[in-house]
């Protein structure tokens, strides 16, 4: 990316070989990394009236000593002085703490500038910085930098400095002048020098904005450069089928298809005709109708002459979607098997020969679908539902079942589109938006724990209505570090307060998964009325009779969990309800209790969760296909992010992309991050 790389720090003023070694333990090895390692904050020493001041804000004021300092010692070598200081028409304490020295250099009527951070209740300035006498700076936005070991941010400041005056003139430009003109972005070289000495905030604004964008553009130049390579070192299948047997078909159903239900059912089928390998994420929120999607993709693939294959991650899910895929598939003369660990022996012999002699067109299973023994006559189309349950290898080696079948993730966990951009972008992305007519909506309820009589009460006339109920808890035990109801005290608790009346389930975690199939079936059969579970529950299990999701310490879960957990009810036709149990502290606790009982839009949520919990937290652990962005936030940048994607889509499938000079620059870097070998990137 620049010749700039090549330049050790070594050869800067100030920097002797025990700081470099510190500078490198920051990442920064060389003269271009330092130019790189960006403020993360500016502190802005601009002179301001406190009258126009908010509370906790950092300020700088400038006025006149008006009371000797007092000096008061506490503990070994701590102090604190006050003074009084007249501020204009304001009179104000400036406290600073641990620095004694300043007794006897304060004199009265003496003109002094602080710095520090304003209590508007009780006027007063903890101090930061003082100069002695009148403002003057030559910088009033100073920035600020992370910093390790003895390097401070003032000996930061100066390497900067330092670099900027010596090497600026040899960074290169990346972006072509085209994208610059187009969007009015400062050139490379300008927008560096403001981000580390920033004249104004106007100028900082357009130095962030410039950097935002080419970030954005470098990381998606990367995913569509891996999407094309992939597609034109992969070929696909070229599926043709005919298209009016496939309407007749889903005229058969016994519900039409929702709109959105058509537009996604046109984007996969008009994949799985071309002769590129598909590669799609379908999206679709809770009782959306993805399974409807997935069998008539399914039929298609049979239509064309080939075999279709549907994994997902629990046993009790595969047995659902057998009896759902066989009720619709079977009309039209497929034979749907069913592919689990739980098949043994003889039976398990007679599928796997079915599936090779193409006698099953249909196969569904859990990961037992990638065993080596598995093999298909001829494999058109790979469905993986929850798909980010399985890991990326599961993923491959079922695809490789094939000759490049086509590929079609299904989840339930509504990504939100920044997030599907970045880490799903080598994928094209469909999303059911609308849900199916007459299903009635989830009644959400936030309450407090001092409820919980009451809502056992109203769970109790559930059931003798004959429905059932889930109760979910954080954790499986207790635990010192976190005060949370757990799974096997609530199991206790409730079976002691239905004795008599109904049968209490447990399930969590530690089970093995033999264990947890049988507590499933207790429960799916309604042998079990009331199921306590940890989150294991979470994704995929169909009992329509459930009408009640009680959740406690709801505020322990991401907004997106509490919509998953809250999707298992609401399946039937009768009412649901779905009650969170809470006592949030932070505000951020409240507001996702309030946004959960607002809305049932999972998409709506997913966004929220994002800006809440930030992206790292997103999938509940740190994804390590999140991007790490230096000056871009995938959140409130998003519309610079999917300004990037398209520009980076049209620029990898124009002509002049390849062959311009003017896109040189961003050629290299493709080159020099492996997108252009069909490498997997970081």
């Amino acid at each position: 990316m620049s010749n700039l790389t090549q330049i050790p720090i070594t050869e800067l003023k100030g920097i002797g070989n025990e700081t470099a070694l510190t500078l490198h333990e920051m990442g920064i090895q060389n003269v271009y990394d330092l130019l790189e390692h960006f403020p993360y904050r500016y502190e802005d020493y601009k002179l301001k009236d406190l009258a126009d001041c908010k509370h906790e804000e950092r300020v700088t004021v400038e006025g006149k000593v008006h009371g000797l300092p007092t000096l008061t010692y506490f503990g070994k070598k701590r102090s604190r002085l006050t003074f009084r200081l007249l501020v204009g028409r304001y009179l104000i304490t400036v406290t600073c703490f641990n620095r004694p020295y300043y007794k006897d250099k304060l004199k009265l009527d003496e003109t002094v500038t602080v710095s520090g951070k304003w209590d508007q209740h009780r006027q007063t300035v903890t101090l930061q910085e003082l100069h002695f006498g009148p403002f003057q700076r030559k910088q009033e936005i100073e920035p600020v930098y992370s910093v390790k070991g003895k390097v401070t941010v003032k000996a930061m400041r100066r390497y900067m400095a330092s670099a900027l005056h010596s090497y600026i003139d040899q960074l290169e430009e990346v972006l072509p002048p085209s994208l610059q003109a187009r969007y009015k972005l400062l050139s490379r070289q300008e927008a560096l020098k403001v981000m580390h000495l920033p004249p104004d905030h106007d100028s900082l604004k357009q130095a962030r904005r410039r950097f935002v964008y080419e970030e954005f553009l470098l990381f998606q130049l990367k995913m569509q450069a891996l999407r094309k390579m992939e597609r034109e070192q992969a070929p696909g299948v070229q599926q043709a089928f005919d298209s009016s047997k496939l309407v007749e078909f889903t005229n058969m159903l016994p519900f039409p298809l929702t709109n959105a239900q058509k537009r996604v059912v046109n984007e996969i089928t008009y994949d799985m005709k071309s002769p590129y390998r598909m590669n799609r994420l379908l999206q679709g929120d809770v009782g959306s109708g993805k399974t409807v999607v997935a069998a008539i993709s399914l039929y298609a693939t049979v239509l064309a002459g080939y075999q279709g294959a549907l994994m997902v991650p629990t046993e009790i899910l595969a047995e659902q979607h057998v009896d759902s895929l066989q009720e619709m598939l079977s009309k039209v003369g497929i034979h749907v098997g069913l592919l689990t660990s739980s098949v043994k022996g003889k039976a398990r012999r007679e599928m796997l020969e079915r599936v090779k002699n193409n006698e099953i067109q249909v196969l569904v299973g859990t990961h037992a679908l990638i065993q080596d023994e598995v093999v298909f006559e001829k494999l058109g189309l790979v469905i993986t539902d929850e798909q980010h349950r399985f890991g990326v290898e599961q993923r491959r080696v079922l695809r490789e079942k094939g000759e490049s079948p086509d590929v079609l993730f299904m989840t339930a966990t509504p990504i939100p589109r920044t997030l599907a951009i970045t880490v799903f972008g080598e994928m094209d992305v469909s999303i059911i938006d609308e849900m199916p007519a007459g299903r009635k909506v989830i009644e959400t309820y936030w309450v407090k724990h001092d409820m919980l009589e009451r809502i056992l009460q109203f769970i109790h006339k559930e059931l003798e209505e004959g429905r059932q109920a889930y109760v979910i808890c954080p954790l499986i035990e207790e635990s010192d570090k976190l005060d949370v109801q757990n799974a096997i005290d609530v199991h206790a608790t409730l079976t002691h307060y239905f004795t008599g009346k109904c049968n209490v389930g447990l399930m969590h975690g530690r089970l093995h998964s033999d264990e947890k199939d049988e507590v499933m079936k207790a429960f799916s059969d309604n042998e079990v009325q009331i199921l306590v579970s940890t989150t294991v529950v979470e994704v995929g299990v169909n009992v329509p009779n459930a009408t009640i999701m009680l959740i406690y310490d709801a505020e322990r879960f991401g907004l997106s969990q509490l919509h998953q957990l809250r999707g298992r009810v609401g399946r039937g036709s009768a009412q649901s309800y779905c009650v969170l149990m809470a006592d949030p502290k932070s505000e951020v606790g409240k507001e996702r209790m309030k946004v959960m009982t607002e809305t049932n839009d999972g998409f709506v949520l997913s966004e929220k969760d994002l800006e809440l919990r930030g992206p790292g937290d997103f999938f509940g652990k740190k994804q390590s296909g999140m991007p790490e962005f230096k000056v871009a936030d995938m959140v409130h940048d998003y519309r610079a992010l999917e300004t990037a994607r398209d520009d980076a889509t049209n620029l990898v499938n124009s002509d002049a992309f390849w062959q311009s000079d003017e896109y040189k620059p961003l050629r290299s870097y493709l080159k020099e991050t492996g997108a252009l070998k069909g490498e997997k990137l970081d």
